[in-house]
């Protein structure tokens, strides 16, 4: 059974929105190595429909690169209800429509590495809500905000288990938890 990961960037404030706005000055080498072994641990993404736009918008044009190599080869899971196959042009890109938590249930049950998520605050809550989620690492970066769209919006009560902490010299703390039993 594979596992879905979740790797979200987050303020300490828990603004997620538009993280390619304010994360990338707090970006090291260290970061880079870090969320590439995640990737690595990873053979497909699971993607909502207005980050896959953002990644098939930018991954694309970067070559020559490991971290883009892998990006742009991975199987991508594209989560939406308005767009079609037809418009998923990135490398590997699969649609989902209709019934989210059963195709994702099934693409768990199939033999393979994990299925990484990035972004997506919905299909991460719906997710969050049913139970999918099995790793779940939190990237805190050590600003506030103020203003933006909250990670957590599910009224629904989950408990987390600690398993790791990293913490690198820019102030970013990332919190890898897993359901607690």
């Amino acid at each position: 059974m594979r596992n879905i990961a979740v790797q979200m960037y987050m303020s300490v404030d828990g603004v997620m929105e538009a993280p390619e706005k304010w994360s990338f000055p707090y970006w090291t080498d260290d970061h880079e190595n870090c969320a590439f072994q995640r990737l690595l641990a990873a053979d497909a993404l699971v993607l909502g429909r207005s980050t896959y736009e953002q990644f098939a918008g930018a991954w694309p044009t970067r070559t020559d690169d490991p971290f883009a190599d892998r990006m742009n080869s991975i199987t991508k899971h594209v989560v939406s209800s308005t767009l079609s196959e037809g418009e998923l042009a990135w490398n590997n890109s699969r649609l989902i429509k209709g019934d989210v938590v059963t195709q994702i249930s099934e693409l768990k049950e199939q033999p393979g590495k994990d299925i990484l998520l990035y972004g997506s605050d919905r299909l991460f809550n719906t997710l969050l809500d049913n139970d999918l989620v099995d790793d779940f690492r939190l990237w805190v970066f050590p600003l506030v905000l103020g203003d933006g769209k909250r990670l957590f919006q599910s009224a629904r009560v989950s408990k987390w288990q600690l398993v790791d902490t990293t913490m690198f010299s820019t102030g970013v703390v990332v919190l890898a938890y897993q359901p607690a039993s």
